[in-house]
């Protein structure tokens, strides 16, 4: 940018709804993303592997695992800090973001909010520290969208209970050490702690991904694997415990779709100053600004809509539907920037010298998981009719 340019996010002044503490917390982790993850990312994308577990110490050391809970090791920031987190993150790649959100928002979060004291003292000071990597085992590959169809079972054997099943598209899967696995019993949905490394159970990898490459991705088998008693989650009964994680989770993409959009503009903005076309810098041109102010008003919408639905969460006052319009409109949106983005960088757009292709190929999975866009048009629809449309 030119010196008299400014930030997208100042046209609207973003800057001055964040305390002192959040513009640290962010100006924090954006300087560990551009010292330790950025020069690599690329690399990784490219391979499709990361260094997971070296990863998981580094963003436990960081204090970003679990950082919205609440004792056990964790920081207990306000929710507008950790979404300010998740956006740093995913300005760098989907794939980290998704490492944190599934460790925090989905494990760790289930384990706090419905385990047992023992579970959680078991799990959640190694699960901060980045030193126990946990994963979230709901999606089957019969049963995406309607987790209610979902057909691994749970059985009693004397005390101890059996699973049987499979679940699909797991983030952190072949990595982790626990695995929070949601199951069908004759009381109803349950959730289970299942230790890696149980008879019975393995995390295949799934390869040949077209996004979210610098991310594992796998799936869980359970071929009879045997857990005793006090491995089942107390506090969750029925679909309104994995459900209440999945809204944590599409919390932190409320934000993390941001991030990455902001990488994009941010990207060709850079871009389009220093391209030189017809003899003139390309953001001189008219077409040009026209795509960028578009970009940049969306972009400010999406981020001031994020920053709105965290101060309602602060206050406990955060609704399922309101998660749904934060994770329909901003991911949305995300994707369009991405996708505009690179058309300013032309041919350049498609290499992985530059970001915007990998934000693009990422978002659509960021598109499909944690509730699809339909899913979550449903969900509004059903809020502002009073009907339910999903069967």
């Amino acid at each position: 940018m030119t010196s008299s340019a400014v930030h997208p996010f100042d046209l609207v002044a973003v800057d001055g709804l964040l305390t002192e503490e959040e513009r640290e917390i962010q100006r924090t982790v954006r300087a560990l993303g551009e010292r330790e993850l950025r020069p690599h990312v690329a690399d990784w994308f490219e391979d499709g592997a990361i260094p997971a577990r070296e990863l998981a110490r580094l963003l436990g050391k960081l204090g970003v695992l679990g950082m919205h809970l609440e004792g056990y090791g964790c920081a207990g920031a306000g929710a507008v800090s950790y979404g300010l987190a998740c956006l740093e993150l995913e300005a760098v790649d989907s794939g980290l973001r998704s490492l944190v959100s599934v460790q925090g928002s989905l494990a760790m979060y289930a384990i706090h909010a419905y385990g047992s004291e023992e579970q959680r003292r078991q799990w959640l000071p190694g699960m901060a520290a980045g030193e126990k990597i946990g994963c979230f085992g709901l999606t089957e590959p019969d049963a995406g969208s309607d987790p209610g169809s979902m057909r691994t079972r749970a059985r009693r054997d004397g005390s101890d209970w059996i699973l049987d099943g499979a679940k699909m598209w797991i983030t952190n899967a072949s990595v982790a050490d626990v695995a929070v696995v949601w199951a069908r019993t004759d009381e109803g949905v349950r959730g289970f702690v299942v230790p890696a490394g149980t008879p019975g159970f393995s995390a295949p990898e799934i390869r040949r991904k077209l996004s979210l490459r610098a991310s594992v991705t796998g799936e869980l088998v359970l071929d009879g694997v045997r857990l005793p008693a006090d491995a089942m989650l107390p506090g969750a009964r029925g679909l309104s415990g994995p459900l209440g994680c999945l809204n944590e989770a599409r919390f932190g993409i409320v934000f993390g779709a941001i991030g990455a959009a902001r990488d994009c503009l941010e990207t060709a903005l850079s871009y389009a100053a220093d391209r030189t076309v017809f003899g003139r810098s390309l953001a001189s041109y008219q077409l040009t600004q026209q795509k960028l102010a578009d970009m940049a008003v969306e972009l400010d919408k999406g981020m001031l809509l994020a920053l709105r639905l965290g101060r309602l969460k602060e206050e406990g006052r955060l609704t399922p539907e309101q998660v749904s319009v934060g994770k329909l409109n901003n991911v949305r949106e995300a994707i369009a920037i991405a996708r505009e983005c690179r058309t300013i960088l032309g041919a350049n757009g498609v290499t992985l010298e530059y970001p915007v292709l990998r934000h693009a190929n990422n978002l659509e999975s960021v598109l499909t998981y944690e509730g699809t866009s339909e899913v979550h048009s449903l969900v509004i629809g059903k809020a502002l009719t009073g009907e339910a449309a999903f069967r």
